[in-house]
């Protein structure tokens, strides 16, 4: 390694920090944020519409994001993003102070943020190529994916904690800290090695989708794959949506976000094992027992009100998702041309990320205005279902978890009987060799 290939990824490791701890700040804010709606209004929908203001803006503007990334200076589209989502957090900061804040305040704080981080991410996600050699891809492209799984290893146990000793105001103050810290020593980087030259040629962006969609859709195994990920994510994304508001029914906040921290880190000892361990061939059947039991974990946090049972089935669950994602990923690694990766990971990335979309969208109006009313005390359900997981708040959420986990089960079986999903092992050569663990059954 040059000297000067050392001291560009010493500068990596600097912006990686900065991002990383805006990441941690990031993810305060959306659980303190989270907590407080819940406990203002007592309904499921108010809490699951924060995390529909803070994922569906960066998820409709992704594509822009990636063109400016590409056409930019990326350094300076992250100090954009970076100091452009502070305005949100200001603005429910101020609101606060004021007193009184409304909820429609709030989301607009969040929307506000969120829009920005889509600019930035994909800036931040393409500057690895202008910093460093190739061959410390994967090594900075493993910290990112640490840095990035922050926001539920390390925030919600921080959050919990914080809100025990100090108004959720200076949360904000703390997330704001955190993008100031990022965003300068992004300055500080770009003033050092100057400013990035931009060489990529004016592209056909429409030639270039329609591209990635004919090489997505020309096999029917990958298509299968897909959408059956898709819903898969869908029910995940109802546990996103849902589990703190089943746990703030169980135990205090701070319980719940610790809780949340240990789940979450069933994904850190999955992916451990499969780094050494491995896990060669076999993929299909590696994804459908490892969907199965997930599914078998999911419904379980939904058997119990006792709280350590309900944080191991949770991390047990996500334990699982390393083996999932990764099967998922050689699958259709092996069968889409390499050329093209770029742009079919992108189309399906947003295909899959609908699911959880479409479960924000729904999560809250399922909780609140069937589930839950059916295992209240005098409930519908009180009598049947009631009497195995009891009634009572929340408690028709820990019905939908058990409905979701038994559903991912169901699909892992489908995916088993599926012919064309398993002739996808079954080809050779066409993708490259899997360099890192994305996760795209994401939580």
């Amino acid at each position: 390694m040059t000297n000067n290939s050392t001291d560009h990824y010493s500068k990596f490791l600097l912006i990686w920090f900065g991002q990383f701890i805006s990441i941690i700040g990031s993810g305060l804010t959306i659980f303190s944020l989270g907590v407080y709606v819940y406990q203002q209004t007592g309904t499921a929908s108010s809490y699951v519409f924060i995390l529909m203001c803070a994922f569906l803006p960066p998820f409709l503007l992704k594509p822009y994001g990636g063109i400016l990334a590409d056409s930019h200076d990326r350094r300076l589209m992250m100090i954009f993003g970076d100091l452009g989502s502070t305005l949100g957090l200001l603005f429910i900061f101020i609101m606060m102070l004021k007193g009184n804040i409304e909820l429609w305040q709030i989301y607009l704080g969040i929307a506000i943020s969120s829009i920005f981080s889509a600019f930035q991410d994909p800036a931040y996600k393409a500057l690895i190529t202008d910093l460093l050699p190739e061959n410390q891809y994967a090594k900075a492209s493993g910290l990112m994916q640490l840095a990035s799984s922050a926001q539920y290893l390390i925030s919600p146990f921080l959050a919990g904690i914080i809100l025990t000793i100090m108004d959720i105001k200076f949360v904000f103050l703390i997330d704001v800290a955190t993008f100031l810290i990022a965003s300068s020593i992004v300055i500080w980087i770009r003033n050092t090695l100057g400013i990035t030259q931009i060489t990529k040629p004016v592209q056909n962006n429409m030639a270039d989708l329609k591209e990635g969609i004919q090489e997505f859709s020309k096999n029917r195994g990958v298509i299968n794959l897909v959408i059956t990920t898709m819903f898969v994510l869908f029910f995940v994304g109802l546990l996103q949506s849902l589990i703190i508001p089943m746990l703030l029914n169980l135990t205090t906040v701070k319980a719940a976000g610790i809780t949340q921290s240990i789940c979450a880190s069933g994904i850190l000892i999955g992916s451990l094992f499969i780094g050494v361990f491995g896990n060669k061939n076999k993929y299909v059947k590696t994804l459908s027992i490892s969907l199965f039991i997930s599914g078998i974990f999911f419904a379980n946090l939904g058997f119990s009100t006792n709280i350590a049972y309900v944080t191991l089935a949770g991390f047990l669950f996500f334990a699982t998702l390393p083996f999932i994602n990764t099967s998922i990923e050689v699958l259709i690694r092996k069968n889409i041309d390499n050329s093209k990766q770029g742009r079919v990971w992108s189309i399906i990335s947003m295909v899959t990320y609908l699911g959880s979309i479409i479960a924000f969208a729904v999560a809250g109006f399922l909780a609140d205005k069937i589930f839950n009313p059916l295992l209240e005390p005098e409930g519908l359900l009180s009598e049947t279902a009631g009497s195995i997981i009891g009634v009572g708040e929340s408690r028709g959420i820990a019905l939908m978890f058990i409905i979701s986990g038994l559903m991912i089960s169901i699909i892992a079986l489908l995916i088993w009987k599926n012919r064309k999903i398993k002739e996808l092992e079954n080809i050779e050569g066409q993708g490259s060799e899997l360099s890192q663990n994305k996760y795209y059954v994401e939580t």
